[in-house]
């Protein structure tokens, strides 16, 4: 399974679980119908941005672990 289609599958099983439609969620997150499609079927990355909107409107956050350089 490539990033991609693990990004889609988290966020589509995330709004299926919160009982909220595409088109809510799309628009509640402010991204097209069509761009939230291609996301959840892993026919697309997310630009970080997007994809913060996206788990935004879901009630999630973005978590970025950066490996601390004085401990290579």
């Amino acid at each position: 399974m490539t990033t991609a289609q693990q990004i889609g599958s988290f966020i589509k099983e995330k709004r299926t679980a919160l009982s909220i439609g595409p088109d809510d969620l799309a628009d509640s997150a402010g991204v097209s119908r069509r761009t939230l499609f291609y996301i959840e079927n892993g026919n697309a990355n997310p630009s970080l941005e997007t994809l913060d909107k996206i788990l935004d409107a879901l009630g999630l956050q973005i978590k970025i672990v950066a490996k601390d350089e004085a401990n290579r």
